[in-house]
């Protein structure tokens, strides 16, 4: 059925959409994941770092950026240093060297507190496609019994049960499915949360 392809579209971007909201969360050790999807404005176009140069980790917590345009390399270092990444950045000729403080306890608090505000914000977009979703399946199956309904009214020989492309049963078969993939959903974002935290705490 089209409706659930449609709900698995959604729930999929959703999911992109949180994974790349965290991905901006710094954790204890330095990750290509915190800079590689900053953007920049570069020629009048929008990039990502990671589309502009190579990304190292230097540990214990350097982050090195090789820019393979020189010409590029202050506007990914502008991009960095406006972002809301709330980190400092060195430009050598090309080379964009990032040094990452430790993070204190009160820190990983404050981060842990986004992380887990941005599951909220997750779960309640999930909602909102499950009840848009559910609206739609009640919609077709209302539209296809009035169909019904007119069809017998002017003596067509389907019978209503047979004129319906979701029958009742279907109807309430559809949206168990779609709680389960919200049920599902809500169990993924927990997960990827507690690795997030995981990773803040380390």
């Amino acid at each position: 059925m089209d409706i659930l392809k449609n709900l698995e579209l959604k729930i999929a971007e959703a999911i992109k959409h949180f994974k790349e909201q965290l991905a901006g969360i710094r954790g204890g050790r330095p990750s290509s994941k915190l800079v590689e999807d900053v953007p920049v404005e570069y020629f009048g176009q929008k990039l990502t770092i990671k589309q502009l140069g190579s990304i190292s980790i230097i540990p214990p917590r350097e982050i090195q950026i090789s820019v393979w345009d020189r010409n590029a390399a202050s506007a990914v270092l502008k991009a960095i240093e406006s972002s809301n990444l709330n980190i400092s950045a060195n430009l050598e000729s090309s080379l964009i060297r990032i040094n990452l403080p430790s993070l204190s306890g009160e820190r990983r608090q404050e981060l842990i507190k986004v992380a887990k505000k941005e599951a909220e914000e997750a779960r309640i977009k999930i909602r909102g496609i499950r009840d848009e979703i559910n609206k739609e399946i009640n919609r077709q199956f209302s539209a296809c019994a009035r169909g019904a309904s007119a069809s017998a009214g002017k003596g067509g020989s389907a019978s209503a049960g047979e004129e319906k492309k979701i029958s009742e049963d279907d109807k309430f078969k559809f949206k168990e499915k779609v709680q389960e993939s919200v049920d599902k959903t809500n169990e993924e974002i927990e997960k990827i949360l507690e690795n997030k935290i995981k990773e803040i705490e380390e």
